[in-house]
């Protein structure tokens, strides 16, 4: 078997000092102290697809993942059948030499449990030895995913130098240790979260991927709505891209377009698709008194700042609607979660310009037909990253807020 570089005799600084104040949920102190003299891995390495395999073989089997919809959703992705396709479209066959960079370290949101899991496997699948700081706020999800990754890590050992997930509070000092080790840093959260890290500094040659504060929204042809056999089936999945993270997500639609069919049709669509969604909510979301009234308090704020918005008829607070006369960018100044949104009607989708001319613009989710965005992607908005069915706004990619991330998580070695 070859000698890791190390077991050579090749030394490495070991001047990585941690305040004792960070949590280990995996790893110790010493996993991140020896990650400079970790080997980086090629892109998408057999023995990383094997270990993430397994981990989802552990997630697929367990009963508590199997109550939370997310958890399942990323324990698919991580099959080894998924990934060798991603393997597939993303892996580079120039010639050269694609490697990880080095030490990736990962600041995860506070408001998606999963988030930060997907991040972690985008850095293993680019080769790289990871840092993961975890929010402290407590999420089943996070539980069950590394109770299913301590246990990969316990089956293929190799794997433990490239993984140590750490909790720790708004510490500029631990962020300031992690910065100059990382050779890349990914900071998820909005741009509150970028302004705190950034006040560390990176190495000169280290790389940083920002998401920023982004919204949503989805389009829905009431025509092509109502031919859909198992509307039950589409309510459970705009529940999912909406509910499931308490309309946090930046993925997450937060104002609904209603196109195409004569008013009759788009009304009775409406009625169908809310009231589906509806009983949904009221089965399955946990709802807590201030949401309803935090949405009430948004919708009068608009009513004030947007003339002839109004709040529609509804039985109850779990779902507030309030339809608004025109669209602007400046609608999501004012945007509110837990199910609120705003709706509009509009029979042709290039009048979604300028809400999707604004950078903040991420995910269009849709049902009708792709064909329909085609003028309003003619005109070149500055916005828009993604257009998927209503049901996988939520899906991640390696392609994620106009980022290849394989290609800005790895580095390469020019071979003539």
């Amino acid at each position: 078997m070859q000698k890791n570089l190390s077991e050579q005799g090749i030394r490495y600084p070991r001047k990585v000092e941690l305040p004792q104040t960070i949590t280990f949920l995996i790893g110790t102190s010493d996993t991140i102290r020896n990650m400079p003299m970790v080997p980086a891995k090629a892109l998408f390495a057999e023995d990383v697809i094997e270990f993430l395999d397994t981990v989802s073989k552990q997630l697929m089997t367990s009963k508590e993942a199997k109550k939370y919809p997310d958890v399942v959703t990323f324990g698919f992705w991580l099959r080894k059948a998924s990934l060798k396709k991603l393997k597939e479209r993303f892996e580079k066959r120039d010639g050269n030499l694609h490697m990880g960079r080095g030490i990736v370290f990962h600041i995860a949101p506070s408001n998606v449990p999963v988030n930060y899991a997907y991040s972690l496997v985008s850095g293993l699948l680019t080769g790289n030895a990871n840092v993961v700081r975890i929010p402290s706020k407590k999420f089943p999800q996070v539980t069950i995913i590394n109770e299913a990754i301590q246990k990969a890590l316990d089956q293929q050992e190799h794997m433990k130098p490239y993984i140590a997930l750490v909790q720790y509070e708004r510490e500029q000092k631990i962020n300031d240790v992690l910065s100059t080790m990382a050779d890349v840093r990914v900071i998820w959260g909005g741009d509150a979260t970028i302004a705190e890290i950034r006040k560390s500094e990176l190495a000169p040659r280290a790389g940083e991927i920002t998401f920023a504060d982004r919204y949503s929204l989805a389009v829905i042809d009431s025509e092509e709505y109502l031919k859909i056999g198992n509307k039950g089936k589409v309510a459970e999945d705009f529940y999912n891209d909406t509910f499931l993270t308490d309309q946090n997500a930046c993925t997450s639609p937060r104002i609904v377009i209603w196109t195409g069919g004569a008013r009759e049709a788009r009304e009775a669509a409406k009625e169908e698709f809310w009231s589906k969604l509806h009983d949904l909510v009221k089965k399955k979301y946990p709802f807590q008194p201030i949401q309803g009234v935090n949405k009430l308090t948004s919708s009068y704020l608009i009513a004030v700042a947007f003339e002839g918005s109004r709040i529609m008829p509804r039985e109850d607070n779990l779902i507030v609607r309030v339809k608004v006369s025109e669209l602007s960018a400046k609608l999501m100044d004012l945007k509110d979660n837990s199910g609120y949104f705003f709706e509009y009607d509009c029979d042709d989708l290039t009048e979604l310009f300028e809400l999707c001319n604004d950078k903040r613009c991420q995910t269009i989710g849709y049902i009708g037909k792709k064909a329909m965005f085609s003028d309003l992607l003619a005109a070149a908005p500055r916005g828009i990253d993604r257009i998927v069915p209503i049901g996988k706004t939520m899906d991640f990619e390696l392609l994620w807020d106009g980022y290849d991330l394989t290609e800005r998580m790895s580095r390469t070695v020019r071979i003539q």
